[in-house]
């Protein structure tokens, strides 16, 4: 796949049962800035305007389309230059009116009337001293005033002009795009349509832009960001669509090959426009965009794989000898050759959260180079983390922060060296006078200690969770649950299961116990896994109420058609149901729907519990058997603990 192959695409636009084929094209062509001789041209004129705000007269160019009659009303962009600009800059760097009349000749912008001002509201503007200045800077934010107050009236009474906010927009570069979006989305009274190219650091902060994201989302027509993938300025583009993502505001996130210039600005002019003023299919929207942003799980510096705004993926790895190179996500994907020895692909929309994959070199299954590796699979894998915009509870955050402890000890009950990690919260090494309570947890099968400590985001669902002040503070152990020579579920048995419950009994409980503050009670013990974590959970928790008061079973439950496996156990649990009830303040369990591999295992053994009498609290949580769901699970589980 070549580059232009990614620049143009289909999105397939659905409107009340009728599917249509849109061509939507992700790059101006080449030419589009070129004045051309054969066209209508629009008129740029200077105009001056009195400023109450600043107490001066202003200047700014007015560009009017191509067959402009002043019997005739039209919609209005403002348009802002950077912080070393005036109103000039754009017609000396990016020649918007070339722009506009090549559009509006190939019949693609609805006229409208472009105003560019001088976005430095202050007195004395003249080209002297450091544009960094703080008289500078300031002056603007004092444009915010001059701009509502003085030079909107003005404009709407010399020209034909739309007054509702329905046929207003507001777009800018560098600092202008941080103004524009600080006033367009700060003011949705008076603009519907809001563009940000390459914006600076005076952005405000996401939940100041955007404090009330419904509201957002009812009064904006479009809202879009756009950046250069090599622009030092882009971190504060990419916490802005970070944040609209998580709040599901519908917007553009625009990423392109550029740094911070005027090819990048005139592409972003090209692509806005051409949206402004007329109905937009808002489900296209994360269609609009060159290339992905790296994800998260890259190793530093690499800038692949890309996650594309709808969550599509793009992989490329370079191996020019191979003859043959797939992407495992589950789902395989064959790459695509170019002549310098690159495969490339670009997935179907991956679901949210981690994923493990594989490149498949040959028919060889191998880590990406140019992702972090983790434990799973039964094996080292590459993972991937695809950003969910309900993962506010594990993102990190501004508060305070416990870490996790590798502690390794000797086994008596495997003869062997092991490890677990260990949480501890915040404020653990200086409150050396308190005990803490301790969550025992358990991953699944192919994976080990490590799982729940990277894969998991425990320590971030923790903090998270303390700072809100929705979970006591404690210890989260995460120990080791492979404990016979076929790790995972392969051969799972009751002696299997018991030398697990040996393990947690004569090593870890100890060893926790012996080296950190702790309390020993069982209603200050919890023991929680995912999938054969959680069948070990039921194992050794359910045996032994007298030592756990709390046990989370995720996306697990007994073998319903193992009964070598379940019948004993069962049985155990309907003798001693009395005991397990009054023992026990929550037996909380849960599923990734329908779709978790086993949910039918589960749905039986809870039937078997009703009959039973055993109590039990149910949760389910969409996302089938996946680290989504366990993480979502921790989140939900740690607020019943210790109450």
């Amino acid at each position: 796949m070549n580059l232009k192959s990614l620049f143009l695409s289909t999105v397939w636009v659905v409107t009340w049962g009728t599917v249509l084929a849109q061509p939507t094209v992700k790059e101006a062509p080449k030419g589009f800035d070129v004045s051309r001789s054969d066209i209508a041209h629009g008129k740029l004129d200077t105009v001056s305007y009195d400023s109450k705000t600043v107490g001066v007269k202003r200047k700014a160019l007015v560009y009017t389309p191509p067959g402009y009659a002043k019997n005739k009303k039209y919609p209005v962009l403002y348009l802002l230059h950077g912080i070393g600009g005036d109103e000039k800059e754009w017609l000396n760097g990016g020649k918007p009116q070339v722009i506009l009349d090549n559009l509006y000749a190939e019949n693609k912008l609805q006229p409208m009337i472009v105003v560019m001002p001088n976005g430095r509201a202050m007195k004395d503007d003249r080209p002297i001293g450091n544009i960094f200045d703080k008289d500078k800077v300031e002056a603007f934010s004092t444009f915010e005033k001059d701009l509502l107050n003085d030079l909107i009236p003005f404009v709407e009474k010399k020209y034909p002009a739309l007054k509702d906010r329905e046929h207003r927009a507001i777009a800018g570069l560098s600092m202008g795009g941080g103004q524009s979006l600080n006033f367009g989305l700060g003011n949705l009274d008076t603009f519907a349509w809001v563009g940000g190219f390459s914006s600076a650091p005076n952005t405000r902060k996401p939940e100041e832009l955007v404090p009330n994201p419904e509201e957002a989302k009812k009064k904006l027509k479009l809202l879009w960001i756009s950046c250069g993938d090599k622009d030092n300025l882009i971190t504060f583009s990419k916490r802005t669509h970070d944040y609209l993502y998580e709040k599901k505001v519908p917007h553009v996130y625009y990423v392109e090959p550029g740094v911070h210039d005027f090819k990048v600005w005139k592409n972003g002019l090209y692509m806005f426009s051409q949206f402004l003023f007329k109905p937009v299919d808002v489900a296209s929207l994360s269609k609009y965009t060159v290339l992905g942003t790296s994800a998260t799980t890259n190793i530093r510096n690499a800038s692949y794989p890309q996650i594309l705004p709808d969550n599509r993926v793009v992989f490329r790895v370079k191996a020019p000898e191979a003859q043959k190179v797939q992407i495992d996500l589950g789902k395989k994907y064959d790459m695509v050759k170019d002549t310098s020895g690159f495969w490339t692909v670009t997935t179907d929309s991956v679901s949210r959260g981690f994923h493990y994959y594989s490149l498949l070199i040959d028919g060889m299954a191998v880590a990406d180079p140019a992702s972090e590796s983790f434990y799973g699979m039964s094996r080292m894998a590459s993972g991937i983390e695809i950003p969910d915009p309900d993962g506010s509870y594990f993102a990190m955050k501004d508060v305070p922060h416990g870490d996790i402890r590798m502690k390794r000890y000797f086994s008596p009950v495997t003869n062997s060296w092991r490890r677990v990690y260990v949480y501890a919260p915040p404020g653990y090494d200086k409150n050396t006078s308190e005990k803490y309570p301790v969550l025992y947890l358990l991953h699944g099968g192919g994976e080990d200690e490590r799982g729940w400590a990277t894969q998991g985001k425990t320590d971030l669902i923790l903090d998270n969770l303390i700072a809100d002040q929705q979970a006591k503070p404690m210890l989260v152990v995460m120990l080791d649950g492979n404990v016979s020579m076929g790790g995972g579920l392969a051969g799972f048995n009751e002696n299997v299961l018991k030398a697990f419950e040996s393990e947690l009994k004569q090593a870890v409980i100890p060893l926790v116990e012996s080296n950190y503050r702790v309390k020993t009670e069982a209603g200050n013990r919890a023991l929680a896994g995912l999938s054969m974590g959680g069948l070990q959970t039921l194992y050794a928790g359910v045996k032994n109420t007298n030592l756990f008061s709390y046990l989370g079973v995720f996306s697990s439950g007994w073998f319903a058609n193992n009964p070598t496996l379940t019948d004993p156990q069962y049985a155990f649990m309907k003798t001693n149901a009395s005991t397990i009830n009054s023992n026990l303040k929550q037996l909380w369990i849960s599923m990734g729907g329908p779709e978790d591999i086993a949910f039918q295992n589960c749905k039986i053994m809870r039937q078997k519990f009703d009959e039973m009498g055993i109590k039990y609290q149910y949760s389910e949580y969409p996302g089938g058997h996946t680290w989504p769901v366990w993480r979502h699970d921790l989140y939900s589980f740690v607020p019943l603990l210790f109450k």
